[in-house]
């Protein structure tokens, strides 16, 4: 099968604002989204307890730039997404929470211009499971490290896959029950046909072994359950 091109993933975040814009009805098929962005914060904030400058990359609607300013507050940030009617969304509940800027820029993060070594903390919220080959993951990741300031910290949650196929193959069987359980066959079918159309997730070990080959100093691993995980890396 062909996976979704940029055009038909922007495509379909545009229609879609309202869903992502609520943290309880809109993240249902992602297993413990909300833990997972309660502990990227927070980490985030450890690590980076003075930090200025945030960028939050596949930002949507905003939920992982507000939890971020619940932390450390007034935060600079940049939001990128590929869909507008996303970042206006975002734009508008962010600019409510903080007195400092809040720049937003319609783009692929692979392409967009932004500054080496400026941003303190970068979260990405289930959207790098849209990269595809080996090139596209170790390019984009090296433009993270880039971006960062030094001492500056990556948190990703995403949907993530197992390296060995027979636990990869149990792990989503769990994850198709639990779907089924949510809301019956159809949904089951439903999210994974999606899955297979459009992302291309990768382990987390692969990850987090990508991230040390860029340059990142540290890794940590902060939550995993079944095909979803929080991880991140420090520059």
């Amino acid at each position: 099968m062909n996976k979704s091109t940029v055009k038909e993933i922007k495509e379909r975040f545009d229609n879609d604002v309202e869903r992502f814009s609520n943290l309880d009805t809109g993240q249902i098929a992602t297993i413990d989204a909300k833990i997972s962005l309660e502990l990227l914060t927070e980490a985030s904030k450890r690590i980076n307890p003075k930090a200025q400058y945030l960028l939050d990359i596949g930002c949507g609607a905003g939920n992982y730039s507000l939890k971020m300013l619940t932390k450390i507050a007034d935060l600079n940030c940049t939001l990128v997404d590929l869909s507008k009617p996303m970042l206006d969304k975002a734009k508008e509940r962010v600019s409510a929470k903080t007195n400092s800027t809040v720049e937003i820029i319609q783009g692929d993060i692979r392409e967009v211009n932004l500054k080496d070594n400026g941003f303190d903390i970068i979260l990405a919220g289930a959207v790098l499971h849209h990269l595809r080959d080996d090139k596209d993951w170790e390019t984009t990741f090296g433009k993270l490290f880039r971006l960062l300031k030094p001492g500056g910290c990556l948190m990703i949650s995403d949907l993530i896959t197992q390296d060995t196929s027979a636990v990869n193959e149990y792990i989503w069987e769990r994850y198709g029950d639990y779907l089924e359980s949510v809301d019956g066959k159809e949904y089951r079918k439903k999210v994974f046909e999606y899955i297979e159309k459009e992302d291309s997730p990768r382990s987390m070990t692969y990850q987090l072994e990508l991230m040390k080959k860029v340059g990142f100093k540290k890794t940590e691993i902060l939550h995993k359950n079944m095909c979803f995980g929080a991880f991140g890396g420090i520059k």
